[in-house]
């Protein structure tokens, strides 16, 4: 997508269409800041909206042709609300939106006025170029019968003051690249595990590092073995795809030394639940087990683009989780890379033990702080739903800069607790400790698990599993992989940069 600014006042802009945000007339102005200064849209939106035609419904669009004063030929009014709770998360779901709403119709230019009362231009320009760029995404690369190939390929940011060019071009160029990273971590998610499998995703990390200069090693079976990474390689015992660690590593020149960030990665490229097999039920889904470690090298690829002066590195498990001949079993007991002895009660609860090792190994390359993401639990799901992810920390400072850069980014987290009782609940009976905890609890019976892998190191667990999927399309993103997380974890380390 080809990303401009245009500076013409509302009316004189030509373009294919013109999109702007309307809000709920009833409860105050129906235009932004920006849009209220039009003559032309001062007297064509409030008819719309008596009439009923245009709602100002949070995301609903519509379309007015060959509108009246302006050189567009389309006028899209998209829904925003409530103008007093109308901020950066609206924004950015409101471009995408309009862009998803113009996709179908073969428009392929769109004139967008990020327009939001109370936000800061580049903010502004932020929200609109990641909603705009997120939206323009469908996994449909399978499909034989498509209708001919239809996206925005323009997108002319509307609404800003010209003596800004500079710090707008800033921000347009940063949210590109992180709207980009979050497209290509769906695009790897969304693959069939056929098509997906831990040499695949392998190669696919490989192929990204050459392209943007990062430093990528993979680690085969045999060295994973070597370095006694046990929980690991249990894991990967029952499938005849071979594992694969993928190490990815961003070392600027003239950086300190200290903090070096590891981002960790749960790289499940199909789940099965192993001997504890799952239902059939809904088991499809399973391919976006991998998605904490294809967010992992997405956010690796916006860093190496980015440039921050802060060594980063990442570290990706990957393996499928199989019911083969030699796979792990119920009761048997796994000796971690870091010594510690892992009873496996139950199989399914795999992602914790390749984590387990990834987390370890990261401090032996040197990570003076650790962030893991996994699709680690379904208890996650079920406290907080599809729509916070699960945010666990043995280090409060470090957890309250990723929450502040969540909700810079519009994305949901929730903090979780990992009070010293619930060490008990996952205490072994035949080794140092069991793989599970029972029933109750289980998102926070999973991160203390991980926390004895964190060991004394600032640590983030993100559990994604109820986030990481879109079941439904949505008016402003497609059904399937989200890319959640990716865009708050890379300011948060641009952050840590500065």
């Amino acid at each position: 997508m080809e990303i401009q600014l245009n500076f013409a006042p509302l009316e004189d802009i030509e373009a294919e269409a013109l999109a702007l945000v309307v809000f709920d007339k009833e409860k105050g102005e129906p235009l932004g800041p920006r849009t209220e200064q039009s003559e032309a849209l001062r007297r064509l939106v409030p008819p719309l909206l008596e009439s009923g035609e245009a709602t100002g419904k949070p995301y609903e669009a519509v379309m007015i042709h060959r509108p009246e004063g302006l050189k567009a030929r389309r006028l899209v009014l998209v829904g925003g609300g409530k103008r007093d709770r109308f901020g950066a998360v609206e924004l950015r779901r409101a471009a995408g939106a309009a862009a998803r709403f113009l996709r179908p119709k073969s428009i392929s230019q769109l004139a967008f006025v990020a327009d939001a009362p109370g936000l800061e231009p580049e903010a502004r320009a932020a929200a609109a170029v990641e909603g705009a760029v997120v939206a323009d995404f469908e996994a449909d690369k399978y499909k034989t019968e498509k209708k001919e190939h239809k996206r925005i390929e323009r997108l002319e940011l509307a609404g800003f003051d010209p003596g800004l060019e500079g710090r707008l071009k800033e921000a347009i160029h940063r949210s590109r690249i992180l709207a980009e990273s979050q497209n290509f971590a769906r695009d790897l998610i969304n693959e069939p595990s056929n098509r997906m499998t831990p040499a695949m995703l392998a190669e696919r990390a490989s192929q990204m590092a050459a392209e943007t200069g990062l430093e990528c090693e993979v680690l085969g079976r045999e060295k994973i073995e070597e370095l006694k990474m046990g929980a690991f390689a249990a894991v990967a015992r029952g499938s005849a795809e071979p594992p694969a660690l993928i190490v990815l590593r961003y070392t600027p020149a003239g950086a300190p030394e200290q903090p070096q960030i590891g981002f960790v990665g749960k790289g499940i490229t199909f789940d099965t639940g192993g001997i504890s097999i799952k239902p059939a039920e809904g088991m499809e889904k399973m391919k976006y087990d991998m998605a904490g470690g294809a967010s992992m090298i997405a956010v690796l690829r916006a860093i190496a683009l980015l440039r921050p002066p802060l060594k980063v590195l990442a570290v990706i498990p990957a393996t499928e989780n199989m019911p083969g001949g030699r796979a792990q079993k119920p009761g048997d007991i796994q000796v971690a890379m870091s010594g510690k002895t892992i009873e496996v009660v139950n199989t399914d609860a795999e992602g914790r033990l390749v984590l387990a090792d990834a987390l370890h190994y990261a401090k032996t390359l040197g990570c003076t702080h650790l962030v893991d993401a996994a699709t680690l639990t379904g208890a996650i799901a079920v406290a907080l739903g599809g729509v916070n992810l699960g945010a666990f920390s043995n280090d409060q400072a470090f957890l309250d800069r990723f929450l502040a850069a969540a909700r810079d980014c519009g994305e949901k987290a929730w903090p979780m607790p990992l009070d010293d009782e619930y060490r008990e609940l996952i205490r072994g009976h035949m080794a140092d400790i069991q793989n599970v905890g029972g029933r109750h609890g289980g998102a926070v019976t999973a991160a203390m698990f991980l926390k004895e892998f964190a060991g004394d190191t600032p640590w983030i667990h993100l559990d994604i599993a109820g986030t990481a999927w879109v079941d439904e399309a949505k008016a402003y993103i497609a059904k399937g992989a989200s890319g959640v997380a990716i865009r708050s974890l890379v300011t948060m380390a641009l952050r840590l940069a500065s």
